[in-house]
C-alpha cells in the first residue's frame, strides 16, 4: 500500500513539474520580445517605467508598451516588428479604454466584451475591441486612438 501512495505522489510531482516547464517555455518568447521592445524604447524615448506590454497581431505584428515617461506622464509606444519605427503618444492625447468601450456601446449591443487592447494598422494607432454578440458570434470593432472614429468592423464570425 505504501508503494502505491509513493508511486501516486511521485507521478503527481512529475506531472506538475512538466506543466511548470511547459508554462515557462510558452511565456519565454513573450518575455524576450518585451525585453527587446523595452530596450529599444529606452534608447529612443523618455520611457522610465513600463506599466503594460502586449503584442498586437493585425496586418503586421506590433509591440505595444504602456508606461510613464521621466515626467511621470502616461505614454504609449507602438513598435512595428518590421520597421522598428516607434510611434509615441501621450495617453492623454487619445481615448481611454473606457471611452473606446463607450464608443462601441453607442453603436452595438455586445453580449460580452472579451478584450480591449491597443494596436496599430497602417500606422494608425487604434483600439481593438473583441466581443461576442447576442447570437454568440465573434466580432471585432476598431476605433482610432486619437479621433475616436470607427475604422473597421469584422462581424459575425
Amino acid at each position: 500500500m505504501k508503494k502505491w501512495i509513493l508511486f501516486i505522489v511521485l507521478f503527481i510531482v512529475i506531472i506538475v513539474g512538466i506543466m511548470i516547464k511547459v508554462y515557462f517555455s510558452s511565456v519565454e518568447p513573450l518575455k524576450a520580445a518585451e525585453k527587446k521592445a523595452v530596450a529599444l524604447a529606452n534608447e529612443k524615448t523618455s520611457l522610465s517605467k513600463v506599466v503594460d506590454f502586449h503584442i498586437y497581431s493585425g496586418l503586421e505584428t506590433i509591440d505595444v508598451i504602456e508606461g510613464k515617461d521621466k515626467k511621470g506622464e502616461k505614454i504609449i509606444i507602438w513598435i512595428p516588428e518590421k520597421s522598428k519605427k516607434l510611434v509615441v503618444k501621450k495617453a492623454s492625447d487619445g481615448l481611454t479604454k473606457e471611452e473606446a468601450i463607450q464608443k462601441l456601446l453607442e453603436e452595438k449591443n455586445p453580449k460580452k466584451i472579451i478584450s480591449v487592447r491597443l494596436g496599430m494598422e497602417k500606422n494608425i494607432p487604434l483600439w481593438e475591441i473583441y466581443y461576442r454578440s447576442e447570437n454568440n458570434l465573434i466580432n471585432y470593432y476598431y476605433i482610432d486612438f486619437e479621433s475616436g472614429e470607427w475604422l473597421k468592423k469584422i462581424e459575425n464570425l
